[in-house]
């Protein structure tokens, strides 16, 4: 069978818009509860949380490819190239490349997409590599550009991409469609059916010797983006890390058609999940604002610290709770300091306790600082 850039009809990519409406309308209604709620945040807490979900996607995207990163390093680079002050460390070159590529993707999210963009972001994400032929360009050898599994005597071919010596005009075709169809182009087109059909497409033609599916997640993001007032990442490699395996065998599928309705369907629940993530992460900043509101000259410096350490981690927390080791580690306090100020942050409504003795764990009260919002308004 052959694979869809073979077909007479490529790329002219077909769906069934009507099933995509209902997708589409929810996109848009939460994109403006994503907007409003967000104007609610200090301008700390939204430097916060751009630097917070590009960590976290840069680390997302990467971990897809199976390569995993350090998380402070990932987010101190990210802070560097946003001009923010941060500690002097070491970064390795991955880690460097990617948060320069996920800042420039923020700062240039409404610009039209061009070949130098892409070679850009190429070369940032190729940063330190030395067995790539190409960086910072499309691959130009003349051996196929596969994927495959299995063993070497024995191999699986999931997909093969047009040759090289296409890759040029293909992703001329891409970018000038990809420009087309932004809302302000002459052929706009939905946010999620245009996001969706540009990862397909731009998979499908997996112009770089590798990075392919970085960029691509990349290029989902800037058209979601484009598709709102304001630019706000969408979490969207942290829902497909959830999904891998289906995630994959959804792209191999859609590899063999120009019919993308069944993609771009699946595709559209992933994007509505990854919205909604991001609207937990800003409300999660916003009660974080609330709970140091409420306890202004209250705490002292040995908690506010722990507190804000405790933010640092995200929705997730610690994994297992804050226990009072970690607290001492934190603050420097002795047991007995640890064991009074633990149990002020208690009373005070700032922590909730679970367990007894060593399994003894702390944990955000953030449902408090939703009651007290509620009383707010």
């Amino acid at each position: 069978m052959a694979w869809n850039w073979q077909l007479e009809e490529w790329p002219n990519f077909t769906c069934n818009q009507g099933d995509l409406a209902p997708y589409e309308a929810r996109f848009l209604e939460q994109a403006g509860i994503l907007i409003g709620t967000s104007s609610h945040l200090s301008k700390t807490d939204q430097v916060d949380l751009s630097v917070s979900i590009m960590s976290l996607e840069a680390l997302y995207t990467s971990s897809i490819e199976g390569e995993i990163l350090d998380r402070e390093s990932v987010q101190s680079s990210i802070q560097r190239a946003l001009g923010l002050k941060t500690p002097h460390r070491k970064h390795r070159p991955a880690e460097n490349g990617i948060a320069e590529m996920m800042v420039d993707l923020l700062k240039t999210s409404k610009e039209p997409l061009s070949h130098e963009m892409l070679y850009r972001w190429h070369a940032m994400m190729m940063n330190g590599r030395r067995d790539l032929d190409q960086i910072g360009a499309y691959r130009t050898h003349d051996d196929p550009m596969q994927i495959i599994s299995g063993a070497s005597y024995a191999p699986k071919v999931h997909f093969e991409a047009p040759p090289s010596k296409t890759v040029s005009k293909e992703m001329g075709a891409f970018i000038k469609w990809f420009n087309k169809t932004a809302a302000s182009g002459k052929n706009s087109m939905p946010a999620i059916e245009r996001a969706g059909t540009a990862h397909l497409w731009f998979e499908c033609i997996h112009p770089f010797e590798d990075g392919n599916g970085r960029i691509g997640r990349a290029i989902s993001e800037k058209a979601l983006a484009q598709g709102r007032r304001k630019p706000v990442f969408t979490s969207l490699a942290g829902v497909l890390l959830h999904h891998r395996k289906e995630y994959y065998q959804q792209l191999g599928l859609a590899s063999r058609t120009l019919d993308a309705s069944r993609w771009l369907k699946w595709f559209s629940d992933i994007v509505l999940d990854a919205q909604a993530r991001s609207q937990k992460q800003v409300e999660f900043l916003l009660a974080k604002t609330i709970l140091f509101d409420r306890l202004r000259d209250q705490l002292n410096q040995r908690q506010e610290k722990a507190l804000l350490r405790m933010f640092t981690e995200g929705i997730e927390g610690f994994k297992g709770g804050l226990s009072a080791k970690n607290y001492m580690t934190i603050t420097g306090a002795t047991t007995a300091t640890t064991t009074r100020d633990l149990a002020g942050l208690v009373k005070k409504g700032a922590l909730i306790r679970r367990g007894m003795r060593k399994a003894t764990r702390y944990y955000l009260n953030l449902g408090m600082a939703d009651q007290y919002a509620d009383t707010q308004k």
